[in-house]
């Protein structure tokens, strides 16, 4: 299935490709576009949008567009849940503080799109270890109850 967003990914829309990939579609194909291009690419391609304003798998009800993927696809694990506060915080000016590892997250996140730009595929595949590394993280947190 094929995935859309805007181009210049950070945070939100690079944990949601590791999402997707690991725990809705493996099979899984990201196209990054212009902002005002994303619509218009959803419907030609057949692609789901995520992470723009008025999209399902976006920005709803208080929640960042991974925790909204979570919501939507029923994806109830613990762990997961920890990490999508973990990535609300880093995504979410506002909530930054709302776990200790957001900002943490916020800064090799932007440290990732410093170094390397608009090259969002690059940058899915280099995070998407630090993902699989935070999110074995959680898990390990949530076994021992905190």
């Amino acid at each position: 299935m094929k995935w859309v967003t805007r181009r210049n990914a950070n945070v939100d829309r690079i944990a949601c490709p590791w999402l997707i990939k690991r725990f809705v579609d493996p099979e899984a194909a990201f196209l990054f576009v212009p902002a005002e291009e994303v619509a218009a690419v959803a419907d030609r391609e057949g692609a789901t949008p995520f992470d723009v304003p008025g999209a399902e798998l976006g920005h709803v009800d208080g929640r960042c567009s991974f925790e909204s993927i979570l919501v939507k696809y029923g994806l109830t694990d613990p762990a997961l849940q920890t990490l999508g506060r973990i990535v609300h915080g880093a995504d979410v000016t506002a909530d930054r503080g709302i776990v200790p590892e957001a900002a943490g997250l916020y800064a090799i996140a932007h440290g990732f799109a410093i170094a390397h730009g608009a090259d969002d595929h690059e940058k899915i595949r280099l995070e998407t270890p630090m993902y699989d590394a935070l999110y074995a993280f959680c898990q390990r947190q949530v076994n021992e109850g905190r």
